[in-house]
């Protein structure tokens, strides 16, 4: 049977030996058993990986985003999306990192976006994503400025190109992580297209850290037994799981009632009670990650 067209692009970034073949191929897996739409696989990396889904289509980073430089803390090498010429520009995309456990049909996502021109992020800073955002940006002259999380990115690889030209143009100018914005790749994100960051919604997907570990075990618990947040979650198309406290395969070896505290002193209670659907789906989830794995290296 032949393959349709594809309809939308879902862009993978992969530097380094953290993350293996395994997880790309279940990532684009569960991508491909919930998605509505057709789409083509981009996965841009630095080396050979063998073993990969036979639909993905890779391309290499250009060697001024492949630079230790912008492979630190700051991971300005993810900006590498919007490199002219690295994902073909005739379909809208989205980028999805690697840590990301996908449930339902992303592609939604691209239903939000209100023009070609829109880029989607997490809201991240407290300054909220929008017009408030955009008015106190224009206000400071971009001194101040909306932010959001790069965990999962919407766009229109055409329409946001410009982003990699700008870093380009101030990294000649500035030097590396030169001036503020340029510090993070999510903060130069926000702050090249602030004119159209749109915020993604909450009950399509949601950051872990953010969403389930609170400072106080009592809200935690309350949040659990409320009706409506228990029916958001078991909506959700995605979540990440960003940082290095909370990390997938790890979440099989907690115990019932287990916990976790991440650096901002924020807890994860692994339970029902605390998080209701979401623990049943993570352990599906990494439970047939590990299988692969195990398939992997046999």
């Amino acid at each position: 049977m032949r393959q349709a067209s594809a309809q939308w692009q879902l862009v993978v970034i992969l530097w380094g030996t953290k993350y293996g073949v395994a997880e790309v191929n279940r990532l684009i897996e569960t991508v491909r058993s919930s998605a509505s739409k057709p789409f083509r696989t981009i996965l841009i990396t630095d080396r050979e990986r063998s073993g990969l889904d036979t639909s993905v289509q890779t391309r290499p980073f250009p060697e001024f985003f492949s630079r230790k430089e912008m492979r630190g803390p700051g991971c300005q090498a993810k900006l590498v999306m919007f490199e002219n010429g690295i994902v073909p520009d005739d379909l809208p995309a989205i980028y999805v990192d690697i840590d990301t456990v996908v449930f339902g049909d992303i592609c939604k996502l691209l239903a939000e976006t209100k023009t070609e021109k829109g880029l989607m992020l997490f809201q991240s800073a407290i300054l909220p994503i929008g017009p408030v955002g955009r008015f106190i940006a224009q206000l400071t002259n971009k001194r101040k400025y909306a932010r959001g999380n790069s965990s999962i990115v919407v766009y229109h690889p055409r329409e946001c190109s410009f982003v990699a030209e700008t870093f380009r143009n101030m990294q000649a100018t500035y030097g590396d992580s030169g001036v503020r914005p340029m510090a993070a790749d999510e903060r130069f994100m926000s702050w090249a297209a602030q004119d159209h960051l749109q915020r993604i919604p909450r009950h399509m997907a949601v950051k872990f850290p953010t969403e389930f570990m609170l400072p106080w075990r009592w809200l935690i618990r309350l949040r659990g037994r409320l009706p409506w947040v228990r029916k958001r979650w078991a909506g959700l198309l995605a979540v990440t799981l960003p940082g290095i406290e909370v990390k997938g395969q790890e979440l099989l070896t907690m115990a019932e009632e287990a916990e976790i505290v991440d650096r901002k002193g924020r807890i994860l209670i692994w339970s029902e009670a605390a998080i209701g659907p979401m623990k049943a789906r993570l352990t599906e989830y990494y439970r047939a990650l590990e299988a692969a794995t195990k398939e992997d290296k046999a």
